[in-house]
């Protein structure tokens, strides 16, 4: 019979990676998703045929437990989240709702539904905030600078603690920066790769950016998703830092995708203070040793084919808007 799982935040750039690699690998797939007055299943629009969605929400702990009675997986990956730093600024209350105590809530409906359940939850490197070495390993103290980074460390020592108080088989993955032609355009590196396009193809001039010399190890959404999935098959629940062990500044960022398509940045790239964060988190880079070794996890995708590969596929989306404007114009 086939194993099934259950991912939460199926719809998000993470869910529809792993949900594919899970589907490819013979996995019955389950997803969660919140009752929205407007759906957002695209990026999961080609599966939708081969998944099972079912409603229910972190913040509602009955829907958690009725959800996990229901579908019976043999492993949850726990991937919803309020994920986007900035606005954990503005909603810190609901940003803990949901990134903190949420991840609490699946835990207590495994431990009360199937404590067999592999539990994964997606911790973050904006735990380590103002970090105090590099890189950065899975022994390297926490010190979060915004909202999400500690409600993620919240999620990750609660993640740790049900383990440790209840023999569930838990895994942290402390995921660094991973980007994909599915990222949502909120953030930096897509916000760029999305206005690469725009200005390449003459429907945009600037593009407005904040700390430019903010560090990060950014690697490929697709690699990190195996990494997830590995966690979950060891004999021993762990957990580990995925990273590719490589930083570059937003503006190297910028320089790659610019270039990329025959453009030079700074005839577009305009700063904006608004765009920086309250208390900045300036430089992130993992090492991922213990994944290479334990898990033999490897990242496949460099950040030179990462920049180039987002460029490409929303020079395609913008082509795309442009042939439906011109072909609805003519109608």
């Amino acid at each position: 019979m086939a194993r099934r799982a259950l991912i939460t935040g199926i719809t998000g750039q993470d869910g529809a990676y792993l949900a594919q690699f899970l589907l490819d690998k013979g996995y019955e797939v389950h997803g969660m998703v919140r009752r929205a007055s407007t759906e957002n299943f695209e990026r999961i629009a080609n599966l939708r045929d081969r998944l099972v969605l079912h409603q229910a929400d972190l913040l509602d702990q009955l829907s958690i437990i009725t959800l996990i009675s229901e579908v019976r997986p043999q492993e949850l990956y726990n991937l919803a989240a309020q994920s986007f730093v900035p606005t954990s600024w503005l909603q810190p209350l609901l940003t803990s709702e949901f990134t903190a105590l949420g991840v609490t809530r699946v835990l207590e409906a495994i431990r009360l539904v199937d404590p067999t359940i592999r539990f994964f939850q997606a911790s973050s490197s904006e735990m380590f905030g103002e970090a105090r070495e590099e890189p950065q390993n899975e022994r390297t103290p926490f010190w979060p600078r915004s909202p999400y980074g500690v409600a993620k460390a919240y999620g990750h020592w609660i993640t740790v603690n049900y383990r440790e108080s209840y023999g569930i088989f838990a895994c942290s993955g402390i995921m660094f920066n991973h980007e994909s032609p599915l990222r949502g355009k909120e953030f930096v590196t897509r916000k760029i790769t999305d206005a690469v396009a725009r200005i390449k193809l003459g429907r945009q001039d600037k593009l407005k950016l904040g700390n430019l010399d903010a560090r990060r190890d950014w690697g490929y959404a697709g690699d990190f998703v195996r990494a997830m999935w590995l966690m979950l098959q060891q004999d021993k629940p762990d957990d580990y830092v995925v990273a590719t062990g490589r930083q570059h500044t937003v503006r190297e960022f910028c320089e790659l995708a610019f270039s990329y398509v025959g453009l030079d940045w700074q005839e577009h790239v305009e700063i904006d203070p608004a765009l920086f964060r309250p208390a900045e988190v300036n430089r992130l880079r993992g090492d991922a040793t213990k994944a290479r070794t334990v898990l033999g996890w490897e990242p496949t995708v460099t950040f030179e084919q990462l920049v180039r590969m987002m460029v490409d596929a929303d020079l395609e989306r913008v082509q795309a808007e442009l042939a439906q404007e011109v072909s609805s114009g003519g109608s």
